[in-house]
C-alpha cells in the first residue's frame, strides 16, 4: 500500500493557516472531550535565538508542513447504515470510508469524525478509516432471509471515490457484490474515478439498477482548488458526466452546495455544462453549517476571502432565519428567506431551460436475487415463480 501508515506529527494549534492540498485551516477540539486546551502565543514561536538569521522570524514566514494521509482499519461488523430522516430520499446507505481526503471545507459529514475521538477539521481529511471487510459483510447482509431490497445510496456521507479508492478498490468490490445480487444503487460523487467502473455500471444500467450524480460546485478551477482541494477538477467531473451517459449509465448533476457570494453566481453555468454533457437530471442544495463546520468555514473564509467574509456570513444567516444554521427538516437543504427563494427560482428556471427533471429515475427493485454462491441452507430466498 502506497499510503503512509505513520501517524503525522500533531498540528500546531497556533498555526491556523492553510495547508497545501487541504481544505480545513485548523483542527478544532473534539466536542465529546471532557478537557480542552487553549494555545497562547508568547511571541517566541519556534525561532532559534542563537541563529541571527531566524531570531526575528515569525512562523507565518514559513509554509506549513505537508500533512500526510494515514489509514486505519475499521472493524465494523455491519456495513449497511439505516436512515430515517424525513428529508432524505433513501433509507439505507453504505460508506466504505470514514473521513474524506477530498478536503471540502463545507462537508456536512465532518462532525461525524468526533464520534471517533478525532477532530472534524484536518483530522477528517488526513486520518481516514477504511472498511476492508465491507464487501464480505455486504454479501452476508444481503443474503439474510429477512432482507428487503430497496435502492442503496452511496456517497451520502463521505465520497466512495475519494483518492484512496484508487488503491483500495473498496467501492469497486462493493459494486461487484451489488451487481451479483441485482441490487439497485444510487451514487453521488465528485470524483471522475467513477468512470473506472463503467464495466460494472454499464451492465447494471441495462437492467435499470444504477444512477449516478456528479457533484459540481464550481467551474472555476482556482476556487475548486481551495474549496475542495483533492477532488477531481471541475472539467474532469463534467467530462465524467459525458462519459457515463455515453456508456448508457444515467448520470445527472448536483450543483451543491450553493454558497452566496462565493459560487452561487455559477449555478446556471454549471447546469448548462452538465446539460451539454448529456445530463438529464439536476439538483441543488444551499450551504449548511452544522456544529463544528461553522467555525471551520469561517476560518476558511477569512483565510481565502478576507475582503468578503463578513458579507458571506451575513448572507448565510439570511437564509437561516438570522442564525448561522437551522437544522429544521423542512428547510435545512434549501434554506428560507428571500435569498434562498431567489436561488430556488433560479434553479427552477435553469432546470426548465435545459430540460432537466422531466422524468424520475425509477430503479428496479424487483430483480433482486440472492445468488447460490451466497445462499446457505437457511438463508436462500425462494422465487415466487
Amino acid at each position: 500500500m502506497a499510503r503512509s501508515l505513520k501517524i503525522p506529527a500533531e498540528i500546531d494549534a497556533l498555526e491556523a493557516r492553510a495547508h497545501k492540498g487541504r481544505g480545513a485551516i485548523s483542527n478544532p477540539p473534539v466536542r465529546y472531550d471532557s478537557q480542552s486546551t487553549v494555545a497562547v502565543d508568547d511571541g517566541w514561536g519556534s525561532a532559534n535565538t542563537r541563529d541571527p538569521v531566524r531570531v526575528n522570524s515569525h512562523p507565518d514566514d514559513e509554509e506549513p508542513p505537508r500533512l500526510a494521509t494515514t489509514l486505519t482499519r475499521d472493524a465494523s461488523r455491519t456495513v449497511i447504515a439505516r436512515n430515517t430522516s424525513p428529508d432524505v430520499p433513501f433509507d439505507r446507505s453504505i460508506n466504505p470510508y470514514r473521513g474524506c481526503e477530498h478536503g471540502c471545507v463545507y462537508c456536512f459529514a465532518r462532525p461525524t469524525h468526533a464520534y471517533l475521538g478525532l477532530s472534524p477539521g484536518l483530522d477528517f481529511e488526513t486520518k481516514l478509516l477504511f472498511k476492508p471487510d465491507a464487501p464480505a459483510l455486504l454479501r452476508q447482509e444481503l443474503a439474510k432471509r429477512g432482507y428487503r431490497c430497496d435502492v442503496m445510496a452511496m456517497g451520502t456521507n463521505t465520497d466512495p471515490y475519494q483518492p484512496v479508492e484508487r488503491e483500495l478498490k473498496l467501492m469497486r468490490r462493493i459494486l461487484e457484490v451489488l451487481a451479483e445480487f441485482n441490487h439497485p444503487v444510487g451514487i453521488v460523487t465528485k470524483n471522475a474515478l467513477v468512470t473506472r467502473d463503467i464495466d460494472i455500471l454499464g451492465p447494471m444500467a441495462k437492467k435499470n439498477l444504477v444512477q449516478v450524480f456528479l457533484s459540481v460546485t464550481t467551474l472555476d478551477r482556482r476556487l475548486a482548488n481551495i474549496m475542495e482541494p483533492r477532488a477531481s477538477t471541475p472539467l474532469k467531473r463534467v467530462a465524467a458526466i459525458r462519459t457515463l451517459n455515453e456508456a448508457g449509465v444515467p448520470c445527472g448533476v448536483m450543483a451543491a452546495p450553493m454558497i452566496p457570494a462565493i459560487n452561487d453566481h455559477e449555478m446556471e453555468a454549471i447546469l448548462e455544462a452538465a446539460h451539454q454533457a448529456g445530463a438529464q437530471r439536476a439538483g441543488y442544495t444551499v450551504l449548511r453549517l452544522p456544529l463544528e463546520i461553522a467555525q471551520l468555514f469561517e476560518e476558511w473564509l477569512r483565510e481565502h476571502f478576507p475582503d468578503r467574509a463578513d458579507r458571506v456570513l451575513s448572507l448565510v444567516k439570511q437564509m437561516r432565519g438570522g442564525k448561522i444554521y437551522d437544522s429544521d427538516w423542512s428547510q435545512r437543504m434549501t434554506g428560507t428567506g428571500a435569498l434562498a427563494q431567489l436561488i430556488r427560482q433560479r434553479f427552477e428556471l435553469a432546470a426548465k431551460k435545459f430540460d432537466f427533471n422531466k422524468f424520475r429515475y425509477q430503479l428496479d427493485v424487483t430483480q433482486f436475487r440472492v445468488p447460490e454462491s451466497a445462499s446457505g441452507k437457511d438463508t436462500r430466498q425462494m422465487s415466487l415463480f
